[in-house]
């Protein structure tokens, strides 16, 4: 797939990838734009009653405000990005240690989950667009001796939800409805359109 709208802007401005997550990096380069990728520092804690799709929104622009405050770059446009893993309004984070990891993969054993992936465009210290996409990942039942060999890789401790499906974790899912990119962490059909969205308000 051609990313006119991403190419276009990174003609005008410096992209800046907002994370830390190689996945990210690696989706974003496949689009073939110039980027550079910065870090963002943020707590995140949810709100008292923060729907789960607001928390991964305000996220994602708290990390992209991050690092345009730090930056102080007028031609930087930073791409701030957070993904949950959501069960019955449920958020499961990324593990707090391996015996977390185990206990969040023995929760999702056997059923279907919503993986959401809130984007947010930020240039200076204003936010031009934001948006999210979710897809419904259905898992295989699995063994807690199948669980603790895949925890014990390490893979699942900076992912959310405690699994990478496009690494050794591909073997919990069963399927999923909708876009496997949102799933690893960047949805490049929605970063696309919400580039095109702020192609036509900064014409």
């Amino acid at each position: 797939m051609v990313y006119k709208n991403l190419q276009k802007l990174s003609d005008r401005f410096q992209i800046v990838l907002g994370s830390g997550s190689p996945r990210r990096v690696d989706l974003l380069a496949e689009t073939g734009i110039s980027f550079v990728q910065e870090i963002p520092f943020i707590k995140e804690i949810r709100k008292e009653f923060e729907l789960p799709v607001e928390y991964a929104e305000r996220l994602a622009i708290e990390k992209a405000l991050n690092i345009s405050i730090s930056a102080k770059n007028d031609n930087y446009l930073i791409i701030g990005s957070d993904t949950i893993v959501i069960h019955e309004d449920r958020i499961l984070e990324k593990p707090n240690d391996m015996e977390d990891a185990v206990s969040i993969l023995s929760y999702l054993s056997g059923k279907c989950h919503q993986v959401c992936t809130a984007l947010a465009f930020s240039l200076g210290e204003k936010i031009l667009s934001t948006g999210h996409e979710t897809t419904r990942v259905f898992f295989n039942q699995v063994t807690k001796q199948e669980i603790i060999s895949y925890v014990e890789t390490k893979e699942p401790m900076d992912k959310a939800g405690a699994y990478g499906i496009q690494g050794m974790g591909a073997f919990l899912v069963d399927r999923i409805e909708g876009n496997l990119d949102n799933v690893i962490g960047l949805p490049r059909l929605l970063l696309e359109r919400l580039a095109g969205k702020i192609l036509k308000e900064t014409q």
